[in-house]
Parts: C-alpha cells; structure tokens; sequence
C-alpha cells in the first residue's frame, strides 16, 4: 500500500494504524518533506507528488492499493496557497498518471470534500453524491476538490479493473485537525455575516481513519466500497450553537465587511478566511449520508455534536463561559417584551444544550 501526505498529523495516524492489519504486508509513506511524528514500520520516501519521480516510486513499491490524502486545504510548514494548489492538482494529475501505468495497482482510495457542492442560497437542504451544485465553488480548496474529482473519474474510465473510492468528508474536527474551518473557531471573535445562522457538519477525525481504513480494503461481504461517498457524523449544528459552545463571542457584519475582514484576517496569517469559507459560514452546507451507512457499511463512532464537543475540549477556553452564554441566552429570550407581553418558561431541553460542550448527544435538526 502506497499512502501519499504522510507529514500531517492525518496522514501520520492513518499510515500507524493500517499497519496492524494483518491483510498489509507493507505500507509505503511518500511525501515531500520528512514527518515530524513516527510513522511505525513503514518506508518513508520523500518525494513530492506534483514530479513524475511519483511514476518510479509508485512501480518500485509494487502496490497493489493506493490512498490520496495529499489533497488538502491548509498548507504545510512556510508554504502558501499556490503550493497548497498545485499539491491538490497538479500533485492528483502526476500521481493518477503514475497508477494509470502501473499493472499493480488494484484499489484507489480519494480524500476529497464537501467541499465540491460548493454553498449558495438556493441549495437543497441535503447533497446526495448525485446532487450538481447550484454554483461551483470558483476558487480555493473547493475549486481544487472538483478539479481533483474530474481528473478521478477520467481515470476510472481508463483503468476499469481498479475499484475507485472517493470519500467526500464533511468538515473534520478533532483534537489534532488542521483544517481554515479549525482556524476561524481559534479566533478570538469569530466574524459571522448578519441575518445568517448556517447549518454545519462535522466528522471525527478518529472516524475519518476508520473510514479510510474501510475503503482500503477489500469490501466486506454485503457492502461496496467503490463509488462516491459523503463522509459526516449525525445532526447538525448551527453556527451560533458553536460560538457558545467555544464561548467566542460572534461579530455580525454585513457580507461586504465580512468579506474585508476575511482579506484582513489572511493578511494577518491566523486564519484561511477564504471566499468559500465565508459562503459556507452564510448558506451551510448539509449532506446526505444514507449511501455511506447503506452501501459503504460504515456508521461513525461520533455525531456531529459530539465531533465539535471533543474539539472544544483540546482549545484554549474562550473569552465567555459558554454556561454563562446559554444562561444569558436564555434570560433574553423569556423577556416579556419579546412575547407580546407573557413571559414563556425557560426550556431545560434547549438549555441543556447549549450551555455546555459536555453534553455532546444533542444536536440541532
């Protein structure tokens, strides 16, 4: 097995764990520059995918199953968005050419994204792998996703003997995730577009691994692990249920003053606030995942609600309690002003929550 972007903290854990598969004989880690964490027994060989050394690497290892998670939205080390894209693209065209000539090659597994319906105002209120975006993303990682699945499926029409897996994951959260999404909830106040409150999905990082895993293998008797699938936990959450539940206050702005602020926040270099991110944090995006559960056989250990609970646990806490936040939350909304004049009792299910991260079960539909 060949696995590409082994120098982040997911691609490390993903190549630690397959190994202890009995069905692997040998994993082949391959990335550009050297990782900073242990990879176990595999053969590290550094090599950047976007040169057609990949070709030689990938004839020399004699892998049968290769796993793409060098397709990525957050750049590595010093590098910028340019690398960052030509990783995603130019890396997918160069490592698709290497497997299409290899004879080897059985199985190739895709870390893609959601990312590829893009966020607009008239999109349904679920994505099936089926669903074409009302408008394509038109820039950054989500332009780099749909470029990346065009080239995927010119090579599934090529090369019809390999089994091809393309996993569309939901935002991943975790305590070790890098992702802009991870770096807008470390901001301090989180900037949010005004009259919106998107709906959001989350997948646990330790459930990305094992759906890898799955989709690396042959397929388990009654499944198929060939196709398109959206990866994401169960629920939804909305924007504002976030910020509490991190206890960072939110700055309404209007979508001009938005879209400066997320100009100002890259200049500053704290935060990938990318057109697209800020799209998302308008209109959401949900997905359907009934293909991942039915099809691919794979249910997640965690929800979305409990994926962002175990995310808020590893931050630095916030600058508001986020018990003091649902608690005042809460007062506002019994005030009688707001009810014509009655005051409506508190409800304990909507205050339990929002006011703590340690309830991670619920979620808001």
């Amino acid at each position: 097995m060949l696995v590409t972007g082994v120098a982040r903290q997911l691609g490390g854990r993903f190549v630690r764990r397959i190994q202890r598969d009995p069905e692997v004989d040998r994993v082949v880690a391959v990335d550009a520059v050297p990782p900073e964490h242990h990879l176990g027994g595999a053969d590290f060989i550094q090599t950047d995918i976007r040169q057609p050394s990949i070709a030689r690497v990938l004839a020399e290892s004699g892998a049968d199953t290769v796993v793409h998670m060098d397709v990525t939205g957050t750049p590595l080390g010093s590098g910028s968005r340019a690398s960052v894209k030509e990783t995603n693209v130019i890396g997918t065209m160069q490592l698709l050419g290497a497997c299409q000539k290899s004879p080897n090659v059985k199985r190739l597994v895709i870390k893609s994204s959601t990312n590829v319906y893009g966020s607009a105002p008239k999109d349904p209120a679920v994505f099936t792998e089926t669903t074409p975006p009302k408008s394509l993303p038109s820039g950054g990682f989500a332009k780099d996703t749909v470029e990346v699945e065009g080239y995927v499926r010119g090579f599934a029409r090529r090369r019809p003997d390999v089994a091809v897996c393309v996993l569309r994951f939901a935002n991943i959260l975790g305590p070790t995730a890098d992702t802009p999404l991870v770096s807008y909830f470390s901001l301090p106040v989180l900037p949010t577009v005004l009259g919106y409150d998107p709906r959001l999905q989350f997948v646990h990082e330790d459930d990305v691994i094992d759906v890898l895993r799955i989709a690396a293998h042959e397929p388990a008797r009654g499944t198929l692990n060939s196709g398109t699938f959206n990866i994401a936990g169960d629920g939804v959450l909305l924007l504002s249920q976030c910020s509490r539940r991190l206890g960072r206050p939110t700055v309404p702005l209007l979508l001009p003053a938005v879209t400066w602020a997320g100009s100002l926040v890259r200049t500053l270099g704290m935060s990938d606030f990318s057109p697209e991110q800020i799209r998302l944090l308008t209109h959401g995006r949900v997905v359907d995942t009934v293909q991942m559960r039915e099809t691919l056989g794979f249910r997640p250990k965690y929800t979305t609600a409990q994926t962002f609970a175990d995310f808020v646990r590893a931050q630095a806490p916030g600058l508001l309690p986020p018990g003091a936040v649902a608690a005042a939350v809460d007062r506002i909304a019994a005030l009688p002003a707001l009810h014509g004049g009655h005051t409506v009792p508190k409800d304990p299910t909507r205050t339990a929550t929002k006011s703590s991260p340690k309830t991670p079960s619920q979620s808001a539909n």
